[in-house]
């Protein structure tokens, strides 16, 4: 038999193939760790305030078109707010950001200066005019001054709406005044009731004289005191809030400007010196 032969006679020697089975697929490795959804932000939705009673107490220009507001609120207390185009011409909030009038107010976000979101006229209330209307920016600048952002003093956002009210149908402006002055002290913490003697713990006696120490409260006067001297009965007067005796609306009036001043830390009320210039309030 020739090599040919024998050559062509021998089987053929072939590489097996490779035959990969489902279960020897190679696995795809995946983490472990759950994979978390990016944190979503805090939607301004929850931060929404509506329907929120309210007074413009002071606004100053931001950037080319819009305002700051500083807000008096029945349940927020002061609140900055952003009133973004309040400027533009045809804006809605243009003709109705305005002082001494009542509105309804909506606004989102929790920061130190929020968005006001609307602003409707509520109404209600006589315009301001002349002295009554310089006795309104007092009101607004003992607010701005003395009342922390965000302490909400529903009481004393009435009595600023009475106060107001009273203004502009011609109610006597010392005496309205004096009126707002104590209830602001009173609900703001840093005045308690002058008719309480602290060295006795008794009411006041009417005839004798007393001062007013800001942080205590009334004491009989002394021969050294710089304070002003009040007698009981004025003290008493303030308290029922009868101001009708000519003797009180003086002494009161002293007696406030002692006591603003010391809790106002020396800051000055202009529109107060308008108010001494011009009217002797």
């Amino acid at each position: 038999m020739s090599t040919l032969a024998n050559a062509t006679e021998m089987p053929t020697t072939e590489a097996p193939a490779t035959v990969t089975r489902p279960s020897e697929t190679p696995a795809i490795k995946t983490s472990t760790t759950p994979v978390r959804a990016p944190r979503a932000r805090a939607s301004e939705r929850d931060h929404r305030i509506v329907n929120q009673p309210g007074f413009v107490l002071h606004s100053y220009p931001y950037k080319e078109t819009s305002l700051i507001i500083d807000l008096f609120s029945r349940d927020h207390g002061r609140v900055a707010l952003v009133a973004k185009g309040a400027k533009r011409p045809h804006s809605k909030l243009r003709g109705v950001l305005q002082t001494f009038q009542p509105l309804q107010l909506a606004w989102v976000g929790k920061s130190e200066v929020r968005t006001l979101v609307s602003a409707e006229w509520v109404g209600g209330l006589l315009p301001l005019e002349g002295a009554a209307l310089l006795c309104g920016f007092y009101l607004n600048e003992l607010l701005v001054k003395l009342l922390a952002r965000d302490d909400p003093h529903a009481p004393l956002f009435d009595h600023y709406m009475s106060a107001l009210n009273q203004l502009a149908h011609d109610e006597p402006p010392a005496i309205v005044l004096r009126k707002f002055e104590l209830s602001l002290l009173k609900e703001t913490g840093v005045a308690g009731n002058l008719a309480m003697c602290i060295q006795t713990g008794q009411p006041v006696d009417p005839q004798k004289t007393y001062v007013v120490d800001p942080e205590r409260g009334a004491r009989a006067s002394m021969a050294s005191d710089t304070s002003p001297s009040v007698t009981g009965k004025t003290l008493l007067d303030m308290e029922a809030g009868d101001y009708s005796d000519s003797t009180t609306q003086l002494q009161s009036k002293f007696l406030m400007r002692h006591l603003l001043s010391h809790h106002l830390g020396g800051m000055p009320l202009n529109t107060r010196q308008i108010l001494i210039d011009l009217l002797q309030l």
